[in-house]
């Protein structure tokens, strides 16, 4: 074996022999024990050696030495170092907007939003809730309320009877203070059927027009209102007339002559005026539903057409009309007085109550009937009527003018007032003072 035999020099290079796969190159040498010479086995460095022992062996049987890679370690990893990858430290999740990412060109789908970090869940935005408008409803059924109440009003007013009651004279009395009402009730009959006459019992046409109820109404600015009756037989000086009775000044003036007359004779100037008939009178009654009153004797009266017992108990028009026209009783006139009184605190109280004011259908009745059965002044309206219920409504003086005699005249039986106690009582009044106890009639 030498150097020009081919198969030794393709062992020495490593070379495998035509036909076969190549022969790995050796690694570095490795110190081991020492060979026997006498072992079968001969390791493939002993074969290769220049002069030690040869045995020819198959190229099979020399085993293969262990591969060593031969790439360079990366630049960021010295040699050496780790094997392993660098720990990884999370980037907490900051709230804000996102970063601003590159426009897409067009055509392109824009990119996903990005998603919560690993182990955080985005808040749900919360849920846009239904406005309710509720005030805004209740502005509109304000406002609609208000209208209506308007045109009411508007209407009401337009429907009442206008005349010229206050017209001015000479020597007229200044103003005094508080607001004065003149109340009337008058026979009147016209436009009544005979049907109603004979219910009502107004006894049929009987001359002139008269009033059988006469109140002097006094609002104060402050304190109790009074409510003044003036007996219709009171003896009484009429401008222009002499003295007669004071129901006599409006059959012979109407309600300017008796103005003057009541004016005269209290020394208190009026400044509103109010009239109502008998078919007035009953239909408001009957659009309350009636009247509580309550009777101390019992009152049978045929032509006022009512018989009433004694006790509390519901008037209907009609009766309610005969009661405060009524003379039937022990003291006549000064009764129908008392009676009168009864009634308009019972009517008052009742048109001015908490049930009558929110069930429009009983008060829009009450004020249709009251209006179109009233003749006010020219500068009167539905407003200053309200005023004068809404002062009645409470806790009132009921009284009626000091009596001193009854007497005979060329007029009939009347009644005389007391001088010098009825100047007190009406010098309280022009003066919005209380009247006196002791002045007082219950």
């Amino acid at each position: 074996m030498n150097g020009d035999d081919p198969q030794y020099r393709a062992r020495m290079r490593r070379v495998p022999p035509p036909g076969q796969p190549p022969m790995p190159r050796p690694g570095p040498r490795r110190a081991g024990p020492p060979v026997d010479p006498q072992s079968p086995y001969v390791e493939p460095t002993q074969v290769l050696r220049r002069g030690g022992p040869h045995q020819p062996l198959a190229y099979s049987q020399v085993p293969p030495e262990p591969a060593v890679s031969r790439r360079p370690p990366p630049l960021d990893k010295p040699r050496g170092g780790p094997t392993h990858a660098p720990t990884q430290q999370p980037v907490p999740y900051r709230e804000g907007p996102p970063p601003q990412r590159p426009r897409p060109r067009r055509g392109t789908p824009p990119p996903p939003p990005p998603g919560p970090p690993r182990g955080e869940r985005q808040p749900r935005a919360p849920r846009p809730r239904r406005k309710r408008h509720y005030f805004r409803w209740f502005l509109v059924l304000l406002l609609v309320l208000v209208l209506a109440a308007i045109g009411a009003i508007v209407k009401l007013d337009g429907s009442l009877t206008r005349i010229p009651a206050l017209a001015n004279y000479s020597d007229r009395l200044g103003d005094t203070p508080g607001t004065n009402w003149l109340i009337v009730g008058s026979d009147g009959r016209a436009g009544l059927t005979p049907e109603q006459e004979q219910e009502l019992a107004t006894g049929g046409e009987v001359g002139p027009e008269r009033t059988d109820t006469i109140m002097l109404v006094h609002i104060p600015k402050s304190g109790k209102t009074t409510m003044v009756s003036l007996p219709r037989d009171s003896y009484v000086s009429i401008p222009g007339n002499g003295q007669d009775k004071l129901n006599a000044a409006f059959a012979i003036g109407g309600p300017q002559l008796l103005v003057q007359t009541v004016e005269i004779a209290t020394g208190v100037r009026i400044d509103h005026y109010a009239q109502i008939g008998f078919s007035g009178f009953a239909g408001v009654v009957d659009a309350l539903g009636g009247i509580d009153v309550c009777l101390p004797t019992a009152i049978d009266d045929p032509l006022a057409g009512i018989n009433l017992p004694a006790g509390c108990q519901k008037l209907s028009g009609p009766e309610a009309l005969g009661f405060v026209r009524s003379r039937a009783t022990a003291l006549a006139d000064l009764d129908r007085i008392n009676n009168q009184r009864i009634f308009m605190a019972a009517l008052v109280k009742k048109a001015t109550s908490t049930a009558t004011l929110v069930n429009p259908f009983k008060l829009w009745p009450l004020a249709s009937d009251m209006v179109k059965s009233l003749k006010v002044d020219d500068g009167d309206h539905i407003w200053h009527l309200a005023q004068l219920g809404w002062a009645m409504r409470g806790d009132t003086v009921a009284t009626t003018v000091p009596i001193g005699r009854f007497a005979d005249t060329d007029s009939g039986n009347v009644l005389v007032w007391d001088k010098n106690k009825a100047s007190q009582f009406f010098d309280a009044l022009a003066s919005d003072r209380p009247i006196p106890e002791d002045l007082l009639t219950r």
